[in-house]
């Protein structure tokens, strides 16, 4: 598909046809990270749901939900919510993209303290961190949680 003549709907952040295809293709679940950690969790025996929503009037969704144990979890990109370690600024249209990361990061604090109000424990993992890890912790919490201890 050539980019000549393209122009940007009216109101959108793309900068060019190129750049909004690939935006466009950046997977929001699903993300091998994600279906990684899911294959280790399931193979420990625990069953879950997939990008689900932990309480009904909350528009958020976390990766897996463990709804008996109130069990949370977000495999978090490095990009898209600011990892310390591997997040770069961008330097295509700076502007929107540092504060579309800002808002993300804001409204991942407000889901973790709304979901710990409603007696949630979330877990929250960046996707570099080793999937072993982060499968044995989930499993590890959620077996905590069904035995009642603190």
């Amino acid at each position: 598909m050539s980019d000549a003549g393209w122009e940007p709907p009216t109101g959108s952040w793309a900068s060019s046809a190129a750049r909004r295809r690939n935006m466009q293709a950046i997977r929001s679940r699903d993300t091998q990270p994600e279906r990684m950690i899911r294959k280790l969790v399931h193979a420990q025996g625990l069953r879950y749901r997939v990008a689900a929503k932990p309480l009904p009037g909350l528009r958020r969704t976390a990766d897996l939900v463990f709804r008996p144990t109130k069990v949370a979890v977000f495999i978090d990109g490095c990009y898209w919510h600011g990892c310390p370690e591997h997040y770069v600024p961008p330097k295509t249209n700076p502007g929107y993209w540092s504060e579309k990361v800002a808002r993300n990061m804001a409204r991942d604090r407000d889901t973790d303290q709304q979901l710990a109000e409603a007696g949630w424990l979330v877990l929250r993992f960046w996707e570099h961190e080793p999937s072993e890890e982060c499968a044995s912790r989930i499993a590890d919490e959620v077996a905590r949680r069904r035995s009642g201890k603190p």
